[in-house]
C-alpha cells in the first residue's frame, strides 16, 4: 500500500527556519474548509474543527480501503482569521471575529462521498 507524507513533501511549507523570515510560494492545494464567526472556544468552532477531523478521517479511511489503497497522514489544521471592521479584531472582542479553519486534503480526494457529507453536516448542525 502506498503511504503519502504530505509533511515530508511539503517541509519547505511547514518546517522554515525560525531563525529568520523567508519567503514560500504554496503552489495549489485542495483543502476542506469551514468558515464560520466568533471566538475559538464557541460551539460553533468546535464543531465545525470536529467535523474537519471526522471528514478528513473518513476521507483517509476510505481511500486507504478503497480500490487504489492510498494511505495519507492527516495534515495540522490551518486557520484565517478576521474581522469585518480591523479595529475590532482584538483579543478583547473575539465574538466578532470570523474564521476559516482548514486542513489539506490530498488531489486523490476530490469530492465528498456521502457519508462524509451527512457527518460533517450532523456535527455542524446539531443542537
Amino acid at each position: 500500500m502506498e503511504k503519502l507524507d504530505f509533511k515530508k513533501q511539503l517541509k519547505h511549507l511547514y518546517g522554515p527556519s525560525a531563525k529568520k523570515v523567508v519567503s514560500v510560494e504554496v503552489p495549489p492545494m485542495n483543502y476542506l474548509i469551514v468558515d464560520g464567526h466568533g471566538a475559538p472556544g464557541s460551539v460553533a468552532y468546535s464543531d465545525a474543527i470536529e467535523s474537519l477531523y471526522n471528514v478528513t478521517y473518513t476521507n483517509r479511511f476510505a481511500e486507504k480501503e478503497g480500490p487504489v489503497q492510498i494511505d495519507f497522514g492527516v495534515m495540522p489544521l490551518e486557520g484565517l482569521w478576521w474581522a469585518d471592521d480591523l479595529s475590532r479584531f482584538s483579543v478583547d472582542d473575539k465574538e466578532h471575529w470570523k474564521w476559516s479553519m482548514m486542513i489539506i486534503q490530498p488531489e486523490l480526494v476530490t469530492l465528498l462521498e456521502e457519508p462524509s457529507r451527512d457527518a460533517a453536516s450532523a456535527n455542524l448542525h446539531r443542537g
